[in-house]
């Protein structure tokens, strides 16, 4: 695996926030917005407007769906509802979904089983006369991965929702740091849905975020689909308000070279794609303390 160095990461992330959308040298589209209220109701307009575009045409939507960010669910179930949006045609493929470690599904209640959260907050508040047919939802686990993968394969998906974790990783498609299983940016480009331990900082991560860094609640393994698949849309949008913890991944997906330690740095090769993010999550402490030395010599 090819390390950013430090010194390129430091340039990165001494960039002001808002200057950003228009440096000239993203690599990536990039868009910004306020808070997660205003980013919630970008991304519950254009996932209903790509669903009433189809049904005008008198067509199947197919889209990738991520459980998070949890900012856009209200917006759009209201909007599907107020707006009588017909899903009856739209195939929902969940993208990724936590794990035990016998690699078993969790309890639904559980804060980490991604079923059971958008069953509750993207499937129940919508009119059952309009709402996603039980048999288009596809929803990952141990024992249906040939099926979901050949589903998907049999027509193009329309787009990717998603957001990014703090290693860049889309869906559960972490920066793999097995010390004697090493994966290539290749690899990576062409994986597929398939169970997997999580990264133990992504567990960490997620302790810090849900339990009060009570690591021994988190599920150690996952079930994704892969970048192959996540990159196979027509258009990919990934969104993040979630902070601190997403700053560097989204410096490192808008200026770096491809690599197999940020995964998200892929989409740079995708001809329809597009990060959002809050203010809160493109600011970085790094451009807010100039008079920081990190013992690192500006390029």
């Amino acid at each position: 695996m090819n390390f950013i160095n430090s010194e390129e990461l430091y340039q990165w992330c001494k960039i002001p926030y808002d200057k950003l959308e228009s440096h000239a040298e993203l690599k990536i589209p990039f868009r910004l917005c306020e808070d997660s209220v205003s980013m919630g109701s970008i991304m519950a307009r254009e996932l209903v407007d790509e669903i009433q575009a189809h049904n005008e045409k008198d067509k199947i939507t197919r889209v990738i769906i991520p459980c998070g960010p949890s900012c856009w669910y209200s917006p759009f179930t209201d909007l599907v509802n107020s707006e009588k949006v017909d899903m009856k045609r739209v195939v929902v493929f969940h993208m990724d979904e936590c794990l035990d470690w016998q690699g078993c599904e969790l309890p639904r209640k559980h804060p980490y089983s991604f079923r059971g959260f958008m069953e509750e907050h993207f499937y129940n508040p919508v009119n059952p006369i309009l709402t996603v047919p039980e048999q288009n939802r596809y929803w990952p686990n141990a024992n249906n991965i040939e099926k979901i993968k050949n589903k998907i394969w049999e027509v193009p998906i329309d787009m990717t929702y998603g957001g990014w974790g703090q290693d860049g990783h889309i869906a559960y498609n972490q920066a793999r740091r097995h010390p004697f299983s090493h994966v290539t940016i290749d690899d990576i480009r062409n994986s597929t849905i398939r169970v997997q331990e999580n990264n133990l900082d992504t567990i960490i991560a997620l302790a810090q975020r849900t339990f009060g860094m009570a690591y021994q609640f988190v599920p150690p393994m996952s079930v994704t689909l892969g970048i192959k698949e996540c990159l196979s849309a027509k258009k990919v949008r990934l969104f993040s308000d979630t902070g601190a913890w997403k700053q560097t991944a989204l410096r490192v997906a808008l200026f770096s070279p491809i690599t197999a330690e940020y995964p998200i740095t892929l989409l740079q090769e995708h001809p329809d794609a597009l990060l959002t993010a809050t203010e809160s999550t493109a600011q970085h402490p790094i451009s807010e303390h100039p008079e920081w030395d990190l013992g690192i010599h500006d390029l």
